[in-house]
């Protein structure tokens, strides 16, 4: 996927998959952060014209 740098912001490009579906890449240094693991489920919620990713919590 596409990254490129704009001052301290990483951008990231949509990718469509074969399914219809769209997927983006997250930093690795974020995930890192947040101590995420793969297969970690997430929520992902709208606002405005903003996309939240969060932790899924039980």
């Amino acid at each position: 996927m596409g990254t490129r740098s704009v001052g301290e912001q990483r951008v990231r490009t949509l990718q469509k998959t074969n399914t219809g579906t769209y997927t983006v890449s997250l930093p690795i240094q974020l995930v890192r952060d947040l101590r995420w693991q793969d297969g970690q489920k997430v929520i992902i919620r709208r606002s405005g014209k903003k996309l939240i990713v969060e932790d899924w919590q039980q």
